[in-house]
């Protein structure tokens, strides 16, 4: 069974329909990004995914017992307020030190627990973020343009921590995003949407798609390149375990 799917699917804000008939749906390990230009529903999609906004039609189908990690695009933080990372992941309720510990270290950044919320880079804020929706063991991550504000070098550094935690536990992860040349590089489907699913597939797929093309242009063609060439190296550094479904 998928951890989440979508039949049908169309939500409403007042009486306009952001979203129609959607079908959708993510399993165990797989690595999803939705892409689409600017008020095509991607947020509300995965609100809808995760229960905080309700089918206009049709359904949303969650795994029994599904465990979600949630990264969100920004947390404000009072810079005034001494607040060690440590502490912050304490909130709202008391974890085990090591468990924190290894929820750094997953998320790619060990030596943060001591230092200052405040003191922190986007990056680095960004990861403290991931090792909170690490701590409660998720079966699937949620992130929702998680990249926002962080340079395109920085970007791709926060997905090729994505793709090790994916690698190491197994957890599915489901992404909105702009960095197109990055995400294409990361995800084994993209889901692009504009009001409803414009084309879906493996990037290859989509980004040869004429659907995709006309929102997005063939600038793209930089992000297919990257995509092969991290494929083809992947595969050549690792003939890859296909615990996870391959590529």
């Amino acid at each position: 069974m998928s951890l989440i799917e979508t039949r049908g699917l169309s939500l409403r804000y007042a009486a306009q329909t952001i979203l129609h008939d959607v079908d959708f749906a993510i399993d165990r390990g797989e690595i999803v990004t939705i892409v689409g230009p600017n008020g095509s529903g991607k947020s509300s999609l995965l609100r809808a995914l995760i229960g905080a906004l309700r089918p206009a039609a049709g359904t949303v189908t969650r795994a029994p017992a599904l465990r979600i990690g949630y990264v969100p695009q920004k947390l404000q933080i009072d810079s005034t307020l001494p607040l060690t990372v440590q502490r912050f992941l304490n909130l709202p309720e008391r974890r085990k030190p090591e468990a924190i510990s290894a929820a750094l270290a997953r998320a790619g950044v060990p030596e943060l627990a001591a230092r200052q919320m405040a003191d922190l880079s986007g990056g680095q804020f960004q990861r403290v973020l991931l090792a909170r929706a690490l701590l409660g063991e998720p079966d699937i991550l949620i992130l929702d343009e998680a990249t926002q504000g962080l340079d395109q070098p920085g970007a791709a550094a926060f997905y090729r921590q994505i793709e090790e935690v994916r690698t190491s536990t197994g957890v599915a992860v489901l992404m909105v995003s702009h960095d197109l040349h990055v995400v294409m590089a990361a995800s084994d489907r993209v889901l692009c949407l504009n009001g409803h699913v414009c084309c879906e597939g493996t990037p290859e797929v989509v980004a040869d798609a004429p659907e995709y093309r006309a929102l997005f242009g063939t600038g793209t063609q930089g992000a297919l390149a990257m995509y092969r060439h991290h494929h083809d190296h992947d595969h050549a550094d690792h003939d890859h375990d296909h615990s996870h479904g391959g590529h």
